[in-house]
């Protein structure tokens, strides 16, 4: 008996992360990068982006890779068109805010706000505030209090470098607010809090539904624990070589590092199925 083999659907989209996997460990979008994401378009295939930053921090990505696409901020919390104005919102509920906040505080995690194009902190030398303004582009807003800031929150970050801490608060928040919020770590010394649909599973939702695509035809790179929600809801997905091994066990396919050209070789290896092209320099 000959068993009948169903080819696997044609990828009409690729979403990708952005640290840690579009850009290089420095931050920077390297030219390979760029070129990959425009054979991507050339290959008639929609490019997106998500990413746990705020839109001003995406902002300068818009020209170099030619984005026409949604883009997904705060794990897509805030959709934005490529001028940054406001496609759709999704904030945390008002009454879960001080909560949140306070369980933060009690794994001693310096807390920042995000609303909107707006970004709070209490203390302005506070552990990666500095590393963050610079990725990001530009500077937080200090204030003494959060107390009157809790409407049109659309992230509540919790920071440090105690990673065991992160870990425990980010259980928490699921045991606790699980209903009301969605916790996952954009890196590891960043706990990000998000409406519970404010997740980049639901990315991969709202492009598909947009576009009129089947998951099954969207592809997903990234290396992070908040980029595997996205890799169940697509039919390639790839984790990038400096991922965690949980990372790379829920990916489809592993590429390089994000310092060694990790996504243009993905791109090239996994969905253009030009495996001649390696841009890393390894042998």
């Amino acid at each position: 008996m000959t068993t009948t083999r169903h080819a696997a659907p044609p990828i009409r989209l690729l979403l990708s992360d952005v640290d840690g996997t579009l850009v290089t460990g420095d931050k920077t979008l390297t030219d390979a990068a760029i070129d990959a994401v425009h054979d991507v378009n050339d290959a008639g295939v929609l490019f997106a982006i998500t990413s746990g930053r705020p839109p001003r921090g995406m902002s300068m990505l818009v020209d170099p890779l030619e984005l026409s696409t949604p883009i997904a901020a705060f794990n897509g919390g805030l959709f934005v068109r490529r001028d940054m104005s406001i496609l759709e919102a999704r904030t945390i509920p008002e009454q879960m805010v001080a909560p949140v906040i306070s369980l933060l505080e009690s794994f001693a995690l310096s807390v920042w706000l995000y609303r909107g194009a707006e970004w709070f902190v209490r203390d302005l030398t506070g552990p990666h505030v500095e590393r963050e303004a610079w990725t990001v582009r530009f500077a937080p807003t200090y204030v003494a209090s959060f107390e009157n800031i809790t409407r049109d929150i659309v992230k509540i970050v919790g920071v440090s470098d105690e990673l065991d801490r992160v870990a425990l608060a980010s259980q928490a928040i699921h045991d606790r607010f699980g209903e009301y919020v969605s916790a996952s770590r954009s890196q590891p010394y960043y706990l990000d809090v998000t409406h519970p649909d404010a997740n980049k599973g639901h990315v991969v939702k709202f492009l598909c539904e947009r576009y009129g695509i089947e998951s099954g035809q969207v592809a997903t790179i990234g290396d992070m624990p908040n980029d595997v929600l996205m890799f169940a809801h697509s039919g390639l997905s790839v984790a990038m070589g400096n991922a965690s091994l949980e990372v790379q066990r829920a990916a489809r396919q592993v590429t390089t590092t994000n310092d060694e050209e990790g996504f243009a070789n993905a791109v090239h290896r996994y969905l253009l199925h030009d495996d001649a092209t390696d841009t890393s320099g390894a042998e």
